[in-house]
Formats: C-alpha cells, structure tokens, sequence
C-alpha cells in the first residue's frame, strides 16, 4: 500500500510543473514541464516499484532509488536547461512537481525497505546515496537557485551555518550539564521528581518565539545592572537569550529519559553490586549508568532534534545560524533564501537524528551481548 501511495505522489509529480523560471530573485516568472521523453521515464519509475514488490520483493529496493536518482539529476538538467541564454541573475527554481516526486520516490525507498527488511538488503538499499552524492558533487545541481543563492552568499552561509552548530551544540551541553545532576538526583526521590519534571513540562508549553520574548527584559535588566556580565556577551538580544530558552527547552527530553532510564535499572541488579561490596558510586559509573545510558541517550536525541528547530527561530533576536536566511527570505517573499536555510536546518535534524540513533543501537547491542 505505501508503494502505491508513493507511486501516485511520484506520478502527480511527474505531471505537474518542473521548473520555474524567474527573471531574478523576486519576480514571477514562467513554469515548464518535463519533456515527452523524461515525463515518461519518471512516469514508468514512479509505477515500477509498486510492480515489481508483486514480482520479486527482493528486487524491490533497487526501483524506488532509481526513481530518487532520476529526480535529482531531471533537477539540475531542467534548471540548467532553464537558464540558457539568461541573464546572469535569472533563477530556476523547483517546481511543485519536483518537490512531490522527490517525496514519492523517499516515501518508496522506505517503502522497499519495510518490504524487503533492513536483513535482506543491508547496505544495498542504501545504493542511492553513492550516485546522488556523486551528482550534488559534480555540479549536476549548480544552475538550482538554491545553490546558486548559496555561492551568492558565500562565506556567510558558513558562517551562519557555524553559529547555528555552535549554539545547538552549546545548548545541549549546558541542558546534560544541568539536566543530568538533576535526573541523578530525582530518580530516587518522588516528589524531587514531580517538581523537577513538572516546571521542566511548564517551560516546554511556552512557545519558543514568546520565550525569547520573555528573556529580554530580564537579561537587559541584568546587564545593566552588571556592566562586567556585557564583557562576556549578556545582553537582552543576542546568544545569551538564545542559549538560555534553548537551555530551558531540552531540559525536559534530558530530564525525564534520565530518570526513567535510572529507575528502569533492574533492582536485583543494584543489590548484587551491593552485595560485591561495590560503594555507591561504584555501583552508579559500572552499574546502574551502563545500563540506563541507552534510554537517557534517546532524550538527548531528542532534545538535539528539538533544538536544531529552536535555533533557527533564535535568529529573530540576532544569535544568528541557519534561521537568518528563513526570516530573511520571509521578509523579502525569497523562496530561495527560505530554502537556503530551512533545507540545511532539516538535512542537520535528519543527520543528528540519525547519529544519536546509531550511537544508541550500538549501545544496546554491547549492553544485550554483554548480558
């Protein structure tokens, strides 16, 4: 059935506009569409994984990263396509077609691996990413006007892509800094635990724009009130502000993974280290953390997922990152700018989502052997 689905998504993609040529950044401009010959092959792909799962579900997986391949390079062969005989600042843009086939052709690489299972396949169903990196490295994707906004950018976009890294990386080590010692604390205790979850939950309700918002009069106040705190960068806009709502936000994911994954150590476990003659913390660095790490590593994935999203909605106070271009490409009505940062900022999530969950799996096979 998510074959199907994935197929019609591909096939209304294939159909629809390609490519939208614009005489620059912000005019309207004119969409094309596949020609004959390409509209059919991505016609045919986006119906052969569905097909072939009825013939071989072995086979299944190597289709639908086909079909992913084909959309990646029809993109940079229609913009740059598009842009002969432009002038220089013309921008080819994908279309709603392409961002529906790109969908369909994710949706039935997933699709083929629930079908055929991760054991069947291993790493062969990961082919596709060899020749998709191969063409974004090749330059099959330079006329897309991402990328062309990208080399506009330069530098900058390095920098910004830097500072969102740095404030991420900042808040989740400030968040297990404060978070962990917590959880430690009140995963004996009940009522520690109620208050601590409890204020950490009432933090997570407050959006994030108006906890930035909340943050300025008193962090001002205070830097007025300690001119040496402006040496080091406290301000009411700025990193500081940022950092302390990022703080605040991934609290909670550290928290409660931390206590629950301290309390779902196996007491019989905790009496035989006892019993050893191991002392209290002994027992907690060779004992009871082995055994928790893996849980309490999912909050920290997701309060790293979590804060990816904050820090782009950080820059509306001036710290900085990835969100600049959104807020930036919102306010000029620039598509393209809004992609230059918002597409990096999701690739980032996936990726940090991805790690964390490797470094998890790997623990919990140590741990199961080790059992």
């Amino acid at each position: 059935m998510v074959l199907w689905i994935a197929g019609a998504a591909m096939l209304a993609g294939a159909l629809l506009p390609w490519v939208l040529l614009r005489p620059n950044r912000l005019a309207p401009g004119e969409y094309a569409r596949l020609p004959g010959v390409w509209m059919a092959a991505a016609v045919v792909l986006a119906l052969l994984p569905a097909l072939a799962a009825r013939w071989s579900r072995r086979a299944v997986w190597l289709p639908a990263g086909l079909a992913l391949v084909l959309g990646v390079w029809l993109l940079g062969d229609r913009t740059h396509a598009a842009l002969i005989g432009q002038a220089p600042f013309a921008r080819a843009s994908a279309a709603s077609g392409v961002w529906l086939y790109m969908l369909g052709a994710a949706v039935a690489v997933y699709g083929a691996r629930q079908a055929v299972g991760t054991r069947r396949t291993g790493l062969l169903a990961w082919w596709w990413v060899v020749p998709v990196a191969a063409l974004v490295l090749l330059g099959q994707l330079s006329s897309w006007s991402v990328l062309v906004e990208g080399r506009s950018e330069g530098t900058r976009w390095l920098q910004e892509l830097a500072q969102h890294l740095r404030l991420v990386g900042s808040a989740l080590g400030l968040a297990l800094l404060i978070g962990a010692p917590l959880a430690v604390w009140a995963a004996g205790r009940e009522r520690v635990a109620g208050a601590v979850l409890g204020l950490a939950g009432a933090v997570q309700t407050i959006p994030s724009l108006a906890l930035l918002g909340l943050l300025i009069a008193p962090l001002s106040a205070l830097s007025r009130a300690v001119p040496a705190l402006r040496e080091w960068g406290v301000a009411g806009i700025g990193v500081a502000p940022a950092l302390s709502a990022m703080t605040l936000y991934a609290l909670l994911p550290v928290l409660r993974n931390g206590v629950v994954a301290l309390r779902g150590v196996p007491p019989g476990v905790v009496d035989a280290a006892r019993g050893m003659g191991m002392t209290a913390s002994q027992r907690f660095w060779r004992v009871q953390l082995p055994l928790a790490l893996p849980v309490w590593l999912a909050g920290v994935r997701q309060a790293a997922v979590l804060l990816v999203g904050v820090a782009a909605v950080a820059a509306l106070i001036g710290a900085g990152g990835l969100g600049t271009y959104i807020f930036k490409g919102l306010q000029s009505a620039a598509a393209d700018l809004i992609l230059l940062g918002a597409v990096p900022a999701a690739v980032l999530a996936v990726a940090v989502d991805a790690l964390l969950r490797g470094i998890e799996t790997l623990l919990g096979r140590r741990l199961g052997r080790a059992a």
